[in-house]
């Protein structure tokens, strides 16, 4: 059976529409199934001059592999039709619906992954609903006490300690438990999703030059050394703290499997230079496969046709080996 993935479609008035629209050019060697507005895709299809046989799939019926010029689609209508580039508070809790329907199709064996277009989380919060990001929502949403958010693109694996903080509560949020656990999740994803027996993790200091023997910081010393020095006892491959400025050179990413960086910007700025357009953002830790594009809404291109679909295309593309290395490794 090929892999079953369900696509959320995103912020209607960005280029969620629009990429999803560009999968329909190719095969795919997987089930896709659209979740979000049909009349919305088919406005857009008609802007852009795109013909696309676009389907309703209702739960139950069967899903084939994917095939050019075809979409399957979960029709889940919007409350006020969508406008390119132009936002609607109205509509987010159909966005939302969006994931939440996904995550039911996984929950009931229908579907094997979630692949998540971009939200525009300003919208979302502006229709009085709070809301961080696509991590948290589907950890609230599964329960899941922790996840970790990991990019990947072009071989390098960023994963995150902390994920949607003003860099003012980093330090703050940082513990030993939280930083084991982190690196607990991340270590077993390596191994289950990316079929990597013995993960090899770089783990990035917290302060500049990785606090410089405590004259630049004492997190190093106190807490993420120790964090590490008892993950290591366990079996786990660990290198560092090391300074983030060193730790992103070829001398150290040849030799590993996967960085962890103590916070956003620390990490992804180095990822979204070496990738972006071709990187995946994965949430670590869940009951299901998620894979994300590693960009945002692009408002100003919804409808342009300039928008671009690599992202995502390697966002399926993950979650396609995703899915077939969790099945190899159950009995």
């Amino acid at each position: 059976m090929p892999p079953r993935l369900a696509l959320s479609m995103g912020e209607p008035a960005g280029i969620g529409p629009d990429i999803t629209l560009a999968l329909a050019a190719g095969d795919l060697p997987a089930a896709l199934l659209v979740i979000g507005d049909i009349d919305c895709l088919r406005a857009r299809a008609s802007l852009l001059g795109l013909s696309v046989d676009l389907r309703e799939w209702q739960p139950g019926m069967a899903l084939a592999a994917h095939q050019a010029d075809t979409l399957w689609v979960r029709h889940l209508p919007l409350a006020v039709p969508c406008e390119p580039g132009r936002l609607d508070p109205a509509n987010a809790p159909a966005v939302l619906g969006w994931l939440d329907e996904a995550m039911d199709l996984i929950r009931q064996g229908e579907m094997d992954a979630l692949v998540t277009a971009p939200v525009q989380k300003s919208v979302i919060n502006e229709a009085g609903i709070p809301f961080t990001g696509h991590t948290e929502y589907l950890a609230e949403r599964t329960g899941t006490p922790k996840v970790v958010m990991l990019l990947t693109g072009r071989g390098l694996r960023v994963a995150l300690a902390t994920t949607h903080l003003p860099l003012s509560e980093v330090a703050g949020a940082l513990s030993m438990a939280e930083l084991q656990q982190v690196l607990r999740i991340l270590n077993t994803s390596l191994q289950r999703d990316f079929g990597i027996p013995v993960p090899r993790i770089l783990v990035a200091g917290l302060n500049p030059h990785a606090g410089e023997s405590g004259h630049l910081g004492r997190e190093e010393i106190t807490l993420i050394r120790p964090a590490l020095d008892a993950l290591r006892a366990e079996g786990l491959q660990l290198t560092g703290p090391l300074p983030a400025d060193t730790l992103f050179t070829p001398r150290y990413l040849d030799q590993h499997d996967a960085v962890l960086a103590m916070y956003h910007d620390q990490g992804l700025p180095v990822l979204k230079y070496h990738a972006f357009g071709e990187a995946v953002n994965v949430t670590l830790g869940l009951p299901l496969v998620r894979t994300s594009v590693d960009h945002g809404t692009a408002l100003d291109l919804a409808g342009t046709g300039r928008a671009e679909a690599g992202s995502l295309l390697a966002a399926i593309e993950l979650a396609i080996d995703m899915v077939a290395h969790r099945r190899a490794a159950t009995p």
